[in-house]
């Protein structure tokens, strides 16, 4: 049988899923909430490694075209060169 990730075996999957289908609406959202913080704080670590000079003021800015997009963050910041 294949998984859903090739790092996982068969079994740790089928527990895995049985967790996720046993935990509250709550702790899903919770758990989703903590990926989210996470990803955004690698993106962050990511962007201060590529720009190192930049404040963090412009490193949220740079976030926001990664993660809504360049258009999205620019209609919702402005443009990144302005700033």
């Amino acid at each position: 049988m294949r998984t859903l990730a090739e790092d996982t075996s068969p079994e740790a999957e089928r527990v895995l899923i049985a967790l996720w289908r046993q935990a509250s609406p709550a702790r899903k959202i919770e758990l989703i909430c903590s990926a989210n913080r996470i990803a955004r704080d690698l993106a962050l670590c990511g962007l201060r490694v590529r720009f190192p000079t930049e404040s963090p003021e412009r490193l949220r800015r740079r976030l926001a075209d990664l993660w809504l997009g360049k258009t999205l963050a620019e209609k919702a910041y402005g443009p990144l060169d302005r700033q």
